[in-house]
């Protein structure tokens, strides 16, 4: 009888309310990480315990809390999942010579004159085929890093070139997660999405290109020609050094191409790795395998450098990641229930009266989901119900919703200090967010390029009806009726 007098006295919130709760939730984030320089995670709990207070203050039974607690966190099953996967891969490709072999044939391939253009590129190509930005920054992008710093190069450039490259990937492959997740949620289909997200994709990675061949370009002194020979040198000199490194990336090539899932493709992987580590090294010990998947691979070569960078990887690893995705999740899964977001959202959508407003309204929930709670599924799941109706009305295909959603929210959450893709990146490449953000531009100039679509038009997909509708407009306009 008790619960049941609770429930009656919640009241649905207004809409001041939501936007107080929102903005209280920013600073208390935005200050705990950015001013105070702390983990996203104690700022995040903390948030997550004001809501609840503030649930419970206005009447919110437990059993309400806690659904909207599970609701959140069970979309986020598989993804921490993967990231677990990861963590391992990490270690036993390490081990296994793989990504020190990716380094070693880079230094060769790749001049360093271009060498940032060059990351960008590969890490693009390579994330396309692949659609996984994840799995491209913590395999090919350690190996790119662990080159740029040795040549020299600005670490947050460095950074900011592999995550951007492996964001476009991501965002313009068929086997991407957020890419499907976008079309499913405006109800657009898939590669006629892939399509139409070239005209804010391809402005975006022009100019993206350019500023990195701007800032990027090298010259090869006598202090960085040394520090390359000493690294290959050590890399040589401590692990297997073989163009059959390539197998597993060349197995991960065709688990994309044939449709296999993230997980079993990961599994793959990290077998065929600890494979080869017994074929290299057959005294290698069965515990010491198990204790670097858990743990992480520790360096020992003695080049503090070397031992830096490839001193990484293991489950224990991703643990970090893995609490804050569930702490995210938890946190949108509380707002969604009690429709805070949704209320914030809502009424300025239906206040909207052109093309340009709509779009760059819904291109900024997403940056803002993105901003409050630091999950990217999120980040395009509530603006896409919240926009929907809105793009409709005004004559828009869901096509347009469908690449909105894209430029605001799936590629901005690895510029937010506390969103999981941003404290992924930042620890599996040992930059910070902060740092390397002014150096992601592809992340930076996409929802530029999209709200310019909506001003002017251009590629903006609009609704077969709307389109003649326009037309019968302008022709009884120019016949003076």
């Amino acid at each position: 009888m008790k619960e049941q007098s609770e429930k009656k006295t919640w009241q649905p919130v207004k809409f001041g309310e939501a936007l107080a709760i929102l903005l209280i939730m920013l600073l208390v984030m935005g200050t705990g990480v950015i001013k105070f320089g702390l983990s996203p995670t104690t700022p995040v709990l903390l948030v997550i315990a004001l809501v609840i207070l503030w649930s419970k203050v206005r009447g919110a039974d437990w059993d309400t809390i806690h659904d909207g607690i599970i609701d959140g966190i069970k979309t986020g099953i598989i993804p921490i999942f993967i990231f677990l996967l990861i963590g391992a891969l990490i270690s036993v490709w390490i081990a296994a010579g793989i990504i020190p072999s990716m380094m070693v044939f880079g230094f060769h391939l790749i001049s360093a004159q271009w060498f940032v253009p060059s990351v960008f590129l590969v890490c693009a190509i390579i994330g396309t085929s692949i659609g996984s930005a994840f799995t491209i920054i913590s395999t090919i992008g350690i190996a790119l890093f662990g080159m740029g710093t040795t040549m020299g190069f600005n670490p947050a450039l460095v950074a900011g070139a592999i995550i951007s490259g492996a964001i476009f990937g991501d965002k313009t492959s068929p086997l991407s997660d957020s890419t499907n997740l976008a079309s499913a949620i405006a109800e657009s289909e898939l590669f006629a999405h892939i399509k139409n997200l070239m005209w804010s994709t391809i402005p975006a990675f022009v100019v993206s290109l350019a500023l990195y061949f701007f800032l990027g370009t090298g010259t090869s002194d006598a202090n960085a020609l040394n520090k390359i020979n000493s690294t290959v040198a050590t890399l040589n000199g401590h692990f297997t050094i073989t163009w059959w490194a390539a197998l597993p990336i060349v197995i991960m090539f065709v688990c994309a191409w044939r449709k296999i899932p993230a997980i079993a493709t990961l599994l793959l992987n990290v077998g065929l790795g600890i494979v080869m580590i017994f074929i290299e090294k057959p005294s290698t010990a069965l515990s010491s395998v198990a204790t670097m998947i858990e743990s992480g691979f520790v360096s020992k070569t003695g080049n503090a450098s070397v031992d830096a960078l490839l001193t990484r990887g293991g489950i224990s690893a991703m643990m970090s990641t893995v609490s804050l995705i569930i702490l995210t999740l938890t946190l949108g899964g509380l707002l969604m229930k009690f429709n805070i977001i949704q209320t914030a959202m809502v009424p300025l959508a239906k206040r909207l009266h052109s093309n340009g407003s709509v779009v760059t309204a819904a291109i900024l929930a997403g940056i803002g989901v993105n901003v409050f709670v630091g999950e990217q599924y999120l980040s395009v799941i509530l603006p896409g119900k919240a926009f929907k109706q809105t793009f409709n009305d005004r004559g828009l295909d869901n096509l347009a919703l469908s690449r909105v959603l894209e430029d605001g929210g799936t590629v901005i959450n690895y510029l937010v200090p506390w969103g999981v893709a941003a404290v992924f990146a930042a620890n599996t490449l040992g930059v910070s967010t902060l740092s390397y953000l002014p150096f992601c531009f592809f992340s930076l100039l996409s929802p530029i390029f999209s709200i310019l679509s909506g001003f002017t038009g251009v590629g903006l997909k609009r609704l077969p009806a709307a389109d003649d509708q326009n037309a019968t407009a302008a022709t009884m306009a120019a016949d003076g009726r």
